[in-house]
């Protein structure tokens, strides 16, 4: 299976300034996020910045970088401007690897990459078990659930589905009800094309979710189901401190 990797990585953040460029057992995270694509299938990895400081960075380990617009909104935007300057095909496979997981495993990187086709559809993603309460009601895992056919009905950073009953804190049963959506994305590139193209949904604004605009546009969305540990991405200062003190 062919395809390109490609790792939007901005400099601001509102919560982890300069995120890309913070270090995890002396090298910057971005560097890990490279590492762990160069370990997968992929052809090509290409870093999406814009900000010389990550640029450098990238070309010090031999990296291949494309300098993007600072304005863009999300991911799939800056992505977008990347497919533009190389004139990537509709038909290339983008896999999308999100900057601020430094531990994705390259297994899970080949899995949405191959899943794309094997599903048929314009987009793929993945989501593993959540095992515990308070993963379930942590606004900053993203949750989703699946139709019978394992396709997209929700994504959101409240706690779904919602149980009527009291939720039960014994771990098989949130492990069997709630998925954690792991942001990494397949493509075919003529999806991203038609995302920039669409205008923002209300979901999407609401919930601040990207992804809730190719829903709203009828788009499907495939999601698969890994038990490979996959819950290192770094969102706060709190995970930042976890991975650091973790073994290498």
């Amino acid at each position: 299976m062919n395809f390109i990797a490609i790792i939007p990585a901005r400099f601001s953040s509102s919560r982890l300034p300069g995120k890309p460029l913070l270090t995890i057992h002396g090298k910057p995270m971005i560097v890990h996020v490279i590492e762990q694509a160069r370990k997968s299938n992929a052809k090509r990895v290409i870093v999406a910045t814009d900000h010389p400081a990550i640029e450098s960075v990238v070309k010090a380990i031999n990296g291949e970088v494309c300098m993007t617009r600072s304005n863009h909104n999300s991911g799939i935007e800056r992505i977008s401007e990347v497919l533009e300057h190389y004139q990537f095909s509709d038909e290339t496979v983008v896999v999308n690897l999100q900057g601020d997981q430094p531990m994705i495993p390259p297994e899970i990187i080949n899995q949405v990459a191959t899943n794309i086709q094997l599903y048929d559809v314009n987009i793929a993603t993945m989501a593993a078990p959540i095992t515990s309460i308070d993963e379930a009601l942590n606004p900053n895992i993203v949750k989703v659930v699946r139709d019978l056919y394992g396709y997209a009905l929700y994504f959101s950073r409240a706690t779904i589905p919602f149980h009527y009953k009291p939720l039960s804190t014994k771990s098989s049963m949130i492990s069997k009800n709630f998925l954690r959506h792991i942001g990494v994305y397949s493509y075919h590139a003529r999806l991203i094309r038609k995302y920039i193209r669409w205008n923002k949904s209300p979901l999407e604004s609401i919930e601040s979710l990207e992804q809730l605009r190719i829903l709203s546009y009828g788009e499907k969305i495939h999601v698969d189901i890994t038990t490979v540990n996959t819950s290192n991405s770094i969102d706060t200062p709190e995970d930042l401190m976890r991975i650091r003190t973790a073994e290498p």
